[in-house]
């Protein structure tokens, strides 16, 4: 199917459903494709951790962690983490930034998992000696027993451990401590596709990360012992980089989330196989042949045409962080701001489209734009089939 036979069986189906209001559509069929395509790129042995800032939808969540048989999640904020420790008491929680200690202090005071096991599940990332200690306290406070999984710096530069005395010392208190235990690492390097390739940059950074985290690995066998390393998270990875991790000498499992919706930021080379199947639906309030100037004299019924061509596009809100996809050729003009209330896009001469139309945009990033517009629609076989809540905004 043409993308322009796509869009217009899609305009079909909510029209059907009568949805008059800028909406997110993800298509059904297109996330399980991804979802496959993600599984078997997979190498042997290595885990898949579902990213929920990424899919901040619970029954996006569901189909994610149902399709790809994992129990995994990657948690990023404390409202997140309240929520998937109640209702998914069993998932298995790492925290994919570290919390301000009375964020733990809230999760260990005021969340109420219908499973005790809830707060064993979860993974509290530390970067740094003093915040374990925080951490510790609290754990001391409730009486409780913690797992602290490090991060640490591979090239990012974003904070976490480096091999040597920091690192050291934590292990050191983490190897016989009575309220937490050493869980695993966390080692992320989206940096490094986005270095060039000329000159051996990449390949360079690539295999600083790649020592790093093996010199991690060693300074902590040797306090651990092999066998309660082959049982720890080795996290790395997201979207843009699980591809370069062909093995699991290194790490064993990868998070990522995005791209299994595939904004635009995540149309690269390395993930070329995957296909978008998030939509932004706008609905087309006005539009006209030409550009009428704001601040220009008198226009005509047919306005400015110009030299440019061009026809003009009012949609029922906007200033998402999107790309226009459908009709083509359809463009923000560079003279023109943005506006949340209606925006403004180009099209060229010849565009056909009148008010009450759709027009589609790809989101660049699924965090937050996901949650912007109520429920998500979900599209399969030609028609809306379902609706998905949204998680509450959070930062």
């Amino acid at each position: 199917m043409s993308d322009r036979a796509y869009f217009q069986t899609l305009a079909s189906a909510l029209d059907a459903a009568g949805i008059a209001t800028p909406r997110l559509v993800i298509d059904r069929a297109r996330l399980d494709q991804n979802i496959e395509t993600l599984m078997a790129s997979l190498p042997s042995d290595m885990g898949f951790r579902a990213v929920t800032k990424s899919l901040p939808s619970p029954e996006l969540i569901s189909r994610v962690m149902r399709k790809s048989k994992t129990d995994r999640l990657m948690t990023f904020n404390l409202p997140m983490l309240k929520y998937f420790s109640e209702h998914y008491p069993m998932a298995d929680q790492l925290l994919g930034k570290p919390l301000p200690v009375k964020a733990m202090e809230s999760f260990f005071s005021k969340v109420r998992p219908r499973n005790v096991l809830a707060h064993q599940n979860v993974q509290w990332l530390v970067d740094t000696p003093e915040r374990l200690q925080q951490y510790l306290a609290v754990a001391d406070r409730h009486g409780a027993r913690i797992r602290i999984n490090l991060e640490i710096d591979v090239g990012m530069h974003r904070g976490g451990f480096v091999p040597g005395d920091a690192l050291n010392g934590v292990l050191d208190l983490l190897s016989n401590h009575e309220r937490a235990d050493l869980s695993g690492f966390m080692g992320y390097e989206p940096h490094v596709t986005l270095l060039p390739k000329e000159g051996g940059v990449q390949e360079a950074a690539r295999e600083h990360a790649n020592s790093v985290y093996r010199n991690v690995l060693q300074a902590a066998e040797a306090r651990f012992g092999e066998e309660t390393m082959k049982l720890l998270t080795r996290n790395a990875a997201g979207s843009p980089t699980y591809r370069l991790w062909t093995d699991t000498e290194v790490a064993n499992e990868v998070a990522l989330g995005s791209v299994l919706v595939k904004p635009t930021n995540f149309d690269t080379e390395l993930l070329s196989d995957f296909v978008p199947a998030s939509f932004i639906a706008a609905p087309v309030l006005k539009t006209w042949k030409g550009v009428k100037r704001p601040g220009d004299p008198a226009v005509s019924e047919e306005g400015e045409t110009g030299a440019e061509g061009l026809t003009s596009v009012f949609t029922y809100g906007g200033f998402w962080k999107a790309d226009p996809v459908s009709p083509d050729g359809l463009r923000y003009h560079p003279e023109f701001g943005r506006s949340s209330n209606q925006d403004f896009l180009v099209g060229p001469s010849d565009l056909k489209i009148k008010p009450d139309d759709f027009i589609y945009l790809r989101p660049r990033q699924s965090e937050a734009v996901f949650l912007q517009f109520g429920g998500i629609l979900v599209y399969e076989n030609g028609q809306i089939v379902d609706e998905w809540p949204v998680l509450p905004a959070s930062a």
